[in-house]
């Protein structure tokens, strides 16, 4: 396995010792260059305090010795596409905002506004951040393993209705919703 982690951390510009300080309990920068040049192990419980500290989920930090990932070897600014020093390994795509879980919707046939081979991906809430998700597109559970997507037009204390994607579409209300996905990133292929 090859370990990742100067590369992420060049990414979110972030230097040694601000990785170091933002680790629960904080470490050295002299220990978090250890770890990631190899010349100390990088355990399981090193990758959860390291992956906390950069927002991000601890198997980013690794990759397998073999195959070929995406690579990032521009950015696009003001002055245009320019070359990075040196090409790394592109990050898996992480929305800002917090340590809840990610899901995806695949989308197979166009509705409303979104595309056949789109993905969209939402961040888990908890039913005490339901009033944040009002007028976002959302995924809620249904009973028998079912779900509704849409966009979240109420809420009724436990209850609320979401109305899906594409014209003519009625509402869907959901009573106690064990959670809801929360739409905060659009993947479409060009």
């Amino acid at each position: 396995m090859i370990n990742r982690m100067r590369d992420i951390r060049r990414q979110k510009g972030l230097t040694l010792a601000d990785v170091a300080a933002r680790c629960v309990p904080p470490t050295t920068a002299q220990t978090i260059g250890r770890l990631e040049t190899g010349m100390r192990s990088l355990s399981l419980a090193w990758m959860n305090r390291i992956a906390g500290a950069l927002g991000i989920d601890p198997q980013m930090l690794v990759s397998a010795d073999h195959g070929t990932a995406p690579t990032l070897i521009a950015r696009l600014g003001v002055n245009g596409a320019e070359a990075v020093t040196a090409p790394t390994e592109a990050l898996f795509p992480v929305v800002p905002g917090g340590e809840s879980a990610l899901v995806v919707i695949a989308v197979e046939t166009s509705a409303g506004e979104y595309r056949s081979g789109d993905q969209i991906w939402l961040r888990q809430i908890e039913t005490d951040d339901f009033p944040r998700a009002l007028n976002r597109d959302v995924l809620a559970p249904r009973p028998g393993g079912r779900f509704a997507f849409g966009r979240m037009i109420d809420r009724d204390g436990e209850r609320i209705a979401i109305l899906p994607p594409g014209i003519g579409q009625r509402q869907v209300v959901i009573d106690r919703p064990g959670w809801l996905g929360v739409a905060e990133m659009l993947v479409r292929g060009l």
